[in-house]
């Protein structure tokens, strides 16, 4: 893919980012929890803002719609993988520190760094995201939440890009973002978020440190951590613990090649060692198909999909 100069876009991103952050034919395998995915490709990894604006500038020049992605945490890439280009907001944009009383950092960073960070800060109100994997751009993204507590809670303003213009967009307060139950307004937009800051509150560290390593405790003994996930498969239909319709229909084990019902927790489905995408989403298919036949309820999908069918 060349622009008007006969330039190749890959070298036009290599010259903003360098070398090192640009990769060709990427298996998308090696980004992903589930380590499931063909190649992207061109795969960037931007370390700053205004390495992001020129990256995406470059795309529209070029006509290309690029996916944006965070950690890869609650991502099922297909097995075809995903043409065109492919942007990574990971640790290379990460930074995180404190403006007056709220806590500020960049989409890329993991989400349990940032809860360490508050701990560490002596802030309470982020200890549910302590074994959360994903990053906090993915995080805000959907309203990301664990035991009782969401991103909602703390999110006060966000700074996001606007991919068509490159114009940068800052909201204000819980109503601008239209936060719902793994929802935001960011799923909705195509708009790039950025930054986060969070108002959390004064809280003792030992105390802190104490309600998140229950929590990791709680997470350890309940979840299929052994084994590459993307998580929850399925957002809570109201009213029902999805774990429980599954294992009710007797899908607990249950496996399409090496895609598998978690033993240990029937809200997951694993990859056993080479599980394909067109496995994971045949055994997705067939436990909606289950609990919908047998209770009338209708499952849906919490994890994201991307890729070339």
């Amino acid at each position: 893919m060349c622009s008007d100069s006969g330039e190749d876009l890959s070298e036009r991103l290599i010259r903003i980012v360098g070398a090192e952050s640009v990769r060709m034919n990427e298996p998308m395998s090696g980004h992903t929890s589930f380590r499931i995915g063909g190649p992207a490709d061109l795969l960037v990894q931007p370390g700053s803002t205004d390495q992001l604006r020129a990256v995406l500038a470059v795309c529209r020049e070029s006509g290309t719609d690029p996916f944006i992605m965070g950690n890869g945490s609650n991502l099922l890439v297909s097995d075809k993988g995903i043409r065109g280009v492919v942007i990574k907001l990971c640790e290379n944009l990460g930074r995180m520190g404190m403006e007056g009383d709220l806590l500020v950092a960049e989409a890329g960073i993991r989400l349990s760094r940032v809860a360490k960070f508050a701990m560490d800060q002596g802030l309470t109100g982020l200890e549910f995201a302590a074994g959360i994997p994903g990053s906090l751009g993915g995080a805000v993204w959907m309203n990301a939440g664990a035991y009782g507590g969401e991103m909602k809670d703390t999110v006060v303003r966000t700074a996001s890009l606007d991919r068509e213009s490159g114009e940068m967009k800052v909201l204000e307060g819980t109503a601008a973002h239209a936060f719902n139950y793994r929802e935001s307004i960011f799923m909705h937009t195509r708009d790039v978020l950025v930054r986060a800051w969070l108002r959390l509150k004064q809280g003792d560290p030992a105390v802190i440190r104490a309600e998140m390593e229950r929590l990791l405790a709680r997470r350890r003994e309940s979840q299929p951590l052994d084994h590459p996930s993307a998580g929850s498969v399925f957002k809570r239909p109201a009213g029902h613990y999805t774990g429980r319709l599954v294992e009710e229909c007797g899908l607990k084990g249950y496996a399409v090649g090496d895609a598998q019902v978690s033993g240990k927790h029937c809200g997951f489905i694993v990859n056993r060692g080479h599980a394909t995408a067109l496995e994971v989403k045949q055994l997705i298919r067939h436990v909606q198909q289950e609990v919908f036949r047998r209770f009338g309820v209708q499952l849906e999908t919490e994890i994201r999909f991307a890729g070339e069918e």
